[in-house]
């Protein structure tokens, strides 16, 4: 009996399964919810099983059959990707597709050129990008979808291996015409008294305020952007100082006013950048591929987009 169903049907079934919703199926794999919808009620029809039970409030809920579809659709699509990865493995090339994710703070600056470098090295490679917040990123990984997450090593799960590329210590960020901003380097003592521009976002945010902690300092916190090109603007205008630990190559802020970058002294916690990954027994091709091209072209003086740190 000929098959009356594709790969990409059961992807987009699996899809909704996960996510308990068609917007947000359409959203995980760009594709329009009536595409979506119709797919499902193809599979309903052509096995002749309600596979969800629609639900307004609460969206949709596998059923109990749909359930045991979900679990053996979901082996399916795992074994046809093993396919592409022994395809890779005969050819002994990467290819195919891998989605990246990223730090909100790092995509503007090695996002792009890393994908860019990577499909140079991989011309079968399909590159997919989300930039997101540690946590949401973590969540992803863990949902398969994404592959690999550019980020720090912050509250790292056991469930998730962090590969180590380089580590960035922090620093402080003045505005040029600062009166401390032509010291060789500056202590958190000298710098409790100034006003301080903290980037606030989840992780990030707790880590600068931990190097005040360790010394029993607490800082005076005059702004709380949550964008890393407001910070670096108000800095430049005069708002106060800011700790940081990426260094863009550009040395002005999103303005044109200009910043410096002076050595923070004291033994504090670099933050590391790294690649994580979800835990498994056996990684695909394109994703060892790109851990591997990662690490032959990434450490602490060579990151791309950034200067070495101070």
């Amino acid at each position: 009996m000929p098959l009356r169903f594709t790969l990409r049907q059961l992807e987009y079934f699996v899809a909704v399964g996960d996510t308990g919703s068609i917007a947000a199926a359409s959203e995980r794999v760009s594709i329009s919810p009536p595409t979506i919808s119709a797919s499902i009620s193809q599979l309903e029809r052509e096995f002749g099983i309600q596979l969800f039970i629609r639900q307004h409030a609460q969206g949709l809920s596998l059923t109990p059959g749909g359930r045991r579809f979900f679990k053996e659709a979901k082996q399916l699509l795992d074994q046809a990707e093993a396919m592409h990865d022994l395809a890779s493995d005969i050819a002994e090339r990467a290819r195919g597709p891998i989605a990246l994710g990223c730090f909100v703070t790092l995509a503007p600056l090695v996002l792009a050129a890393l994908r860019r470098s990577f499909e140079g090295a991989h011309p079968g490679a399909r590159v997919s990008l989300v930039e997101a917040h540690q946590a949401r990123l973590l969540e992803m990984l863990r949902r398969a979808e994404i592959d690999v997450a550019i980020t720090y090593d912050l509250e790292i799960p056991q469930d998730v291996d962090f590969l180590p590329l380089a580590e960035l210590p922090p620093y402080v960020l003045m505005a040029a015409d600062h009166s401390l901003a032509t010291r060789d380097s500056l202590s958190l003592e000298e710098l409790v008294a100034e006003p301080m521009v903290l980037l606030d976002l989840p992780l990030s945010r707790e880590y600068f305020l931990s190097l005040f902690q360790k010394s029993g300092l607490r800082p005076r916190i005059a702004e709380r952007p949550k964008e890393v090109a407001v910070m670096r603007s108000l800095v430049a205008n005069g708002y106060g100082f800011a700790l940081a630990n990426i260094r863009p190559r550009v040395t002005l802020a999103p303005d044109g006013q200009a910043l410096m970058s002076v050595k923070l002294s004291g033994d504090f916690r670099a933050m590391t950048l790294g690649l994580a990954t979800a835990v498994s027994e056996r990684k695909s091709r394109i994703v060892t591929a790109f851990l591997e091209h990662c690490q032959a072209r990434v450490d602490a003086d060579n990151i791309p987009g950034m200067s070495p740190p101070v």
